[in-house]
């Protein structure tokens, strides 16, 4: 019997996949921002521009186009991403991004760092979050960096 319980916790279940974020911490709202960072680390704005040109996990070029040249394919139904550092500060990138619905109920961006109020969500994905608190922060720093329009 020995052998068998050991077999079970050592072979894996399944093929590996990408696993949703763990369950999003509590963020304060400020105005139009969330002010404070979701982590205690810095955002890495390399990481981060690798989560928004990443189709299988950002998805923003699906909606968004930007200075991404090697992308083919770019959406036009949201703001163009060039710019984006100078139009908003941090923290108003961070709720953007965050939970856009606080500020447009009505808007089309998902709410990458919430997971109130959501229906017809896939169970893997129930009471998480599309992306890490640390993804987040890692995106803001990527988009600050984006200060001109043709970046």
């Amino acid at each position: 019997m020995w052998p068998f319980a050991i077999l079970l916790l050592v072979l894996p279940f399944g093929p590996a996949q990408a696993q949703p974020a763990a369950v999003p911490v509590p963020f304060a709202v400020v105005g139009d921002a969330i002010p404070e960072p979701l982590t205690g680390t810095p955002g890495d704005a390399a990481r981060g521009r690798s989560i928004v040109a990443n189709r299988q996990l950002g998805l923003c070029l699906l909606c968004h186009t930007g200075p991404f040249p090697e992308e083919r394919f770019q959406g036009n139904l949201a703001p163009d991403l060039a710019g984006a550092g100078a139009r908003w500060s941090e923290g108003q990138l961070r709720l953007r991004i965050a939970d856009a619905r606080r500020l447009n109920p009505a808007t089309i961006m998902p709410p990458y760092y919430s997971i109130d109020g959501l229906t017809r969500v896939n169970a893997a994905w129930q009471s998480r979050p599309i992306l890490a608190a640390q993804q987040v922060e890692d995106v803001v720093a990527f988009l600050r960096t984006l200060r001109a329009s043709g970046n």
